[in-house]
């Protein structure tokens, strides 16, 4: 499982706030022949064509700003019991209001035919079947507000079925199809402390009132400034009527929710301990009785338990944990118990991966889990007698920005298998896999493949300096690369740290290779997907050898003759951001970097981001009175002294997660020393959403190509290609 908090944004989104830059096509392996085109000129590719309409002269081949608008994605495919249709989510952008937006489509897994279903005057998302399969809940915007709607798939009608406060999540239907549960905000007033004077004259235009605080963590990172309030668990009649609340109290009860057999129960995962606030990792699974109330609690160690599923036949739970260890990550196990939390049994003790988002299987023998293996995703059957296989691989749809993991599945009564799929140059589709065979449903992105020459997409591997560990990375190559020329290479790292890069579209990647450079996305030690011990290589030591295993695998991009050893460049986001600043106050070997959202100081980022109970702890090993020298030994302003490096500084004006006075503090750092630099502020964009803005996400893109062409100017390409 990823840390419960992490500097990258992949994954941390409801679906209602994901942005949308986050099998028949294969990248060429290491060494084959790429494309013999003419190879672009090595500038940055324009926000926009710079004729349009009838005054352009032919169409642009390359990946640019402009084309952000026209890509979409596949989301959420949600198989119907029977397997028949394939209810998904549908992400593009418009253009007019400058945002993603989310419809659900239907898909007829015979005929491949396909109709839309929501969405059509509002977001649409989070689609969830009946267990008959005659109706899908989801939720929408149209109105105004996100509420629960329900259709009949017969006659095509819908139904908003609720009217609240705050969107509904985690939408789980009873067995009998009779209900709905899901999960809520519920709101309180918080606390109060005094009050302005009461004599206000009418006409008069006084401040706002004082704004009060009193919780641990007061800010969220996409949020903001949080809401005095718990998620509840809530209850609906599916074909309408009032809302019942089912749970109470000062605690978040969050989903998936999970119902028993008879539809009298709901288990779910909670921290609901009286420290839960400074123990940000803590969760036990938990069973509620709809008609008293009553709570049990069934697990009970020191770990985060939870994500509890029903098997079919109702005597058993699977969910996911781990013994918290107080490391910087942990891999999720799978258990299974009983339903009273007798007997439990670990089927993953020897599997050294973590699985996600377990589904029983029909018949209740086996689970199916997601997982991330060497930067790519695949889907596992775990079954109970210990056996374990792959029923599907390239998972995608960890984001487009950048090539993380990620990606969602479904699984039918028959055991077929809806997921999102894509490859380094399509991004994800609806896919099925059934009888034997994997089909693409879907074709999001037909025009842009037809059109555009994107950049082609190669593994390499290289063996780090300090430990001789393997590290993988994918490179990216200009549209036209001509095997054998040296061209500028773009080192750009993921954030995290605790996650993993793979052969995944990336509109990042693309428009920096259409300006002309390749682009190394490489999985140093502490990424994901690699096994407990090599994410845990950087436990309380990150940054720090990490650095040896990015300067090999960009050694290794030199060997190969692809890369310029006098035209490298780097950058990176969040986790990224801190390893582009210790780089560069590592080496001078890079003519131009782009820190993006870093964290430089660890003592001002731990007691000023959204999560202050866990970043100290867990990732320094205390807090930073207890040993303020262990976080000055890790914080990359400890070598600002060293840079020489033309270092381009980048952040969300509303990041909670890597505070903006980091960003500005480097930035003051780097001025006062003389060394060249700029600080890009985001406009309204938080860590998480920084490239969710269209516009925003290719002016940012632009903005670190003109940085790295205005320190490439003397660059010229080699005169004789180097030999691979």
């Amino acid at each position: 499982m990823r840390s419960p908090l992490i500097l990258a944004g992949v994954g941390l989104f409801a679906l209602t706030a994901q942005p949308l830059f986050a099998q028949e096509e294969q990248s060429p392996p290491e060494g084959a022949p790429a494309q013999t085109e003419a190879a672009p000129a090595a500038t940055p590719p324009p926000m926009a064509g710079s004729a349009t309409g009838s005054a352009q002269a032919g169409p642009n081949r390359r990946f640019t700003g402009e084309d952000l608008f026209n890509l979409a994605v596949a989301a959420d495919p949600e198989i119907s019991p029977d397997g028949r249709r394939i209810a998904y989510v549908r992400q593009s952008n418009d253009i007019m209001q400058d945002r993603a937006v989310s419809n659900i489509w239907m898909i007829d897994t015979a005929t491949g035919r396909q109709t839309p279903l929501a969405g059509q005057d509002g977001d649409a998302f989070s689609p969830r079947w009946s267990p008959d399969g005659t109706r899908l809940a989801y939720v929408s915007t149209a109105g105004g507000s996100p509420q629960l709607w329900v259709r009949w798939m017969d006659g095509g009608e819908a139904v908003r079925l609720t009217g609240l406060p705050t969107s509904p999540s985690s939408l789980a239907w009873s067995p009998d199809g009779q209900s709905i549960a899901y999960t809520m905000l519920v709101k309180d007033e918080g606390l109060k402390l005094g009050s302005q004077p009461k004599d206000k004259p009418e006409g008069a235009k006084w401040a706002e009132p004082l704004e009060i605080y009193d919780l641990l963590t007061y800010r969220a990172d996409g949020q903001g400034y949080i809401q005095p309030g718990f998620d509840k668990i809530f209850m609906i009649p599916a074909s309408g009527g009032a809302p019942r609340q089912l749970t109470f109290g000062p605690y978040h009860d969050g989903g998936p929710l999970s119902w028993s057999k008879d539809g009298r129960t709901l288990y779910f995962g909670a921290n609901r301990k009286p420290d839960w606030q400074t123990d940000p990792v803590e969760g036990e699974v938990y069973a509620l009785d709809i008609a008293s109330g009553a709570i049990r609690q069934l697990t009970d160690r020191d770990g985060p338990d939870g994500h509890p599923v029903v098997s079919p036949d109702g005597s058993k739970i699977a969910y996911l944990g781990f013994d918290d260890a107080r490391r910087a990550y942990e891999n999720d196990d799978l258990y299974v118990m009983n339903t009273d939390g007798s007997n439990r049994r670990i089927l993953t003790e020897n599997w050294d991966f973590s699985p996600a988002n377990i589904v029983w299987d029909h018949d209740g023998g086996g689970i199916y889990a997601q997982y991330d293996d060497a930067g790519e995703t695949k889907v596992a059957r775990i079954g109970l007698d210990g056996s374990l296989r792959d029923v599907v691989s390239g998972v995608d749809g960890g984001g487009l920005d950048r090539p993380y993991t990620g990606g969602s599945f479904s699984v039918a009564d028959n055991d077929a298998i809806a997921f999102t799929g894509g490859t380094a140059t399509r991004p994800a589709e609806v896919q099925l896999a059934a009888n034997g065979r994997t089909r693409i449903l879907t074709d999001l992105n037909a025009s842009m493949r037809a059109t555009k020459a994107l950049g082609q997409v190669r593994k390499i591997t290289a063996t780090s300096s300090v430990g001789g560990l393997s590290i993988d990375g994918w490179l990216t190559l200009p549209p036209g690369y001509v095997e054998g020329s040296r061209v500028p290479l773009i080192l750009e790292i993921h954030g995290g740290p605790f996650a993993a890069y793979g052969p995944h579209f990336s509109t990042d990647n693309q428009l920096y290779a259409a300006a002309g450079y390749a682009v190394l996305s490489a999985n140093p030690r502490g990424s994901t997907s690699y096994g407990e011990d090599f994410a845990d290589a950087i436990d309380k030591a990150y940054p720090g050898n990490d650095y040896f295993d990015l300067m090999s695998i960009v050694d290794r991009a030199v060997e190969m003759g692809v890369a310029d050893p006098n035209a490298l460049y780097v950058t990176g986001g969040s986790g990224g951001g801190v390893l582009t600043s210790w780089i560069v106050g590592k080496t001078d070997r890079f003519k131009a970097a782009a820190a993006q959202k870093p964290v430089i100081n660890w003592t001002t980022q731990a007691l000023t981001a959204d999560g202050p109970a866990f970043f100290g702890p867990y990732w320094i090993g205390g807090q930073p009175w207890e040993n303020q020298e262990a976080y000055w030994k890790l914080s990359p302003l400890s070598l600002v002294g060293n840079v020489e490096t033309p270092t381009l500084v980048v952040v969300g004006s509303e990041d909670y997660r890597t505070p903006v006075s980091e960003a500005e503090q480097y930035y003051t750092a780097l001025r006062l020393r003389g060394v060249p630099t700029a600080l890009v502020k985001v406009p309204g964009a938080s860590h998480g959403s920084i490239a969710a803005r269209p516009s925003q996400a290719a002016a940012k893109a632009a903005a670190i190509l003109a940085w790295f062409e205005k320190y490439k100017a003397s660059w010229t390409p080699p005169a004789e290609a180097a030999a691979p």
